[in-house]
C-alpha cells in the first residue's frame, strides 16, 4: 500500500475503528517524506508525502471502517534544561546555539537530544536539567547555517 497523504490525527479524530495498526519510527525518521514502513501487524507501506508534510505522532495514515493505521513515536534520550533566571537561560541557549544543536520550547524547559558534552556543560556551569526518555510530538530540525 502506498500512502501518499496524512488523513488525521487522532488527537483530532473522534470516530476511530477499533482495529489500529501502529507503524512505530524514530523520531528523526517523521522528516522523511519517502520511506518504507512495516505495521506492528507486519503490513509494508510505502510512505511518499508532499514537499513540506512532516509526521507527527497520532497521524492517521489510512482508515477505513474496521481498521487503522496510525504513527506512533518511539521514546528519544533528551536532556530537559530547566534555567532558574533569564540570564542563565540566555548563557545556555547562547553556547548551545553555538553547536548548532536543535532545540524544542515549553514555557519552563528547553529540550535538546541527550548529548554527554552537553550533560557535561550544563553541570560545569550548575544549570539543572533532567536527563529522561521522552516520546516526542516533532521530530528535532536541524537549520542550515554555516559560519563561511
Amino acid at each position: 500500500m502506498m500512502i501518499e497523504r496524512v488523513i488525521g490525527n487522532v488527537r483530532e479524530t473522534v470516530n476511530l475503528p477499533r482495529h489500529i495498526e501502529r507503524v512505530y519510527l524514530r523520531s528523526e525518521l517523521l522528516l522523511k517524506r519517502i520511506q518504507r514502513v512495516r505495521t506492528d501487524h507486519g503490513n509494508e507501506l510505502g510512505i511518499r508525502l508532499k514537499n513540506g508534510v512532516e509526521l507527527r505522532d497520532g497521524d492517521i495514515l489510512y482508515q477505513d471502517e474496521k481498521n487503522a493505521i496510525v504513527i506512533s513515536v518511539l521514546e528519544d534520550e533528551v536532556i530537559a534544561i530547566k534555567p532558574t533566571t533569564l540570564k542563565q537561560m540566555g548563557e545556555i541557549g547562547h553556547m548551545l546555539g553555538n553547536r548548532h544543536l536543535p532545540a524544542q520550547f515549553t514555557d519552563e524547559e528547553m529540550v535538546v537530544q541527550y548529548d554527554y558534552l552537553v550533560e557535561k556543560l550544563l553541570q560545569e556551569l550548575d544549570v539543572p536539567y533532567v536527563c529522561e526518555k521522552r516520546k516526542l510530538a516533532q521530530a528535532f530540525k536541524h537549520i542550515g547555517h554555516s559560519h563561511g
